[in-house]
């Protein structure tokens, strides 16, 4: 494969790019997974700092699943002004590799908190075992667990169960991916949309992107071969991963809910979100594809203020509204 020159980030992001970097410039290894689960467990937040002030009613549920194993933990966040009754509903799937990351981590909750409030719908953020200790399929399984119960308890909950978009970042986009092709697959629960934001789709890790933003992106070859190794072990990159868990193996595409699908230029990832999205149209289905120039993995979360990270989150509310409109 020939050498292809780093994508140059967006200026507004650099600032963040280098404070991130002091992190992420290291190689992932087993060595460095408790420090990392350290840093996530210092940073949740208190469930009054989830309620906003008194603005959203917050509750933590434990409900079973599927396979029998530990129950699920669900955050269910609603905004004290929404209405009491037929709601839709925002499914969230933390990021963090597989490996780390929270359902309470308000990295990941602050714009799905933003939107929940602007639409007046219900955000849901479930919790799922992380590997390597629990290794696919816990992660799928838990997942869909957890949208079950949902629509098993819509009523009881305010919701209306044929108005539910799920959502995610990095793996948890990949979850997402995953779990609209399980619901398709199974029969239900019907699903309005999936948003799929710089999704973890692709085990093979080999991709031109991957390559030409090693050692650059935050989320380079090196974090992202870890937290795929976690999932999978020996199977990582081999003939036998389920397309549940990595969803670029998927050979159907049709049938699935819309997708928003997003991703940076110059991040890790860029690569197997475009072919996705193609994928989809190839098979006859809807997706919003947008590469945002000079973003790196995950940039409008690091920082939300600048220009591009505002124009990616209008994009997708525009496309929620469109969405939710439809239902």
């Amino acid at each position: 494969m020939a050498t292809l020159p780093s994508i140059p980030f967006d200026a507004a992001l650099m600032d963040a790019y280098r404070a991130a970097r002091e992190t992420t410039s290291a190689p992932m290894s087993m060595e460095r997974l408790p420090e990392i689960r350290a840093e996530d467990a210092a940073e949740l937040p208190t469930l009054d700092e989830l309620r906003r002030g008194g603005r959203f009613e917050v509750t933590s549920y434990q409900v079973p699943a599927e396979s029998g194993e530990p129950e699920v933990t669900l955050l269910v966040c609603t905004p004290v002004s929404a209405p009491a009754a037929g709601r839709p509903a925002i499914y969230s799937t933390h990021g963090g590799g597989y490996f780390s990351g929270d359902h309470r981590h308000l990295f990941f909750l602050d714009p799905m908190l933003d939107d929940a409030e602007h639409f007046g719908a219900t955000l849901i953020s479930v919790g799922y075992r992380l590997a390597p200790e629990h290794p696919y399929p816990a992660q799928i399984d838990d997942v869909y667990s957890g949208l079950l119960w949902v629509t098993d308890h819509a009523a009881e909950l305010g919701l209306d169960p044929e108005r539910i978009v799920v959502a995610g970042t990095s793996a948890g986009g990949g979850l997402t991916a995953a779990l609209s092709a399980m619901v398709r697959d199974k029969g239900g629960p019907w699903l309005l949309g999936q948003l799929l934001m710089c999704p973890m789709l692709d085990d093979g890790n080999d991709s031109d992107s991957a390559h030409q933003m090693d050692g650059a992106d935050v989320w380079d070859r090196s974090w992202n071969g870890f937290g795929w190794q976690a999932m999978l072990g020996s199977a990582r990159g081999g003939p036998d991963v389920s397309p549940y868990a990595a969803p670029a193996r998927a050979t159907d595409l049709s049938g699935l809910p819309p997708a928003f699908i997003d991703v940076g230029s110059a991040e890790t990832l860029r690569d197997e979100a475009v072919a996705y999205a193609d994928k989809i149209w190839r098979a006859g289905g809807s997706a919003e594809l947008h590469v945002w120039p000079g973003g790196y993995h995950a940039f409008d979360l690091v920082v939300p203020d600048a220009a591009l990270s505002r124009a990616a989150r209008a994009a997708r509310r525009s496309w929620l509204e469109r969405v939710l409109a439809a239902g």
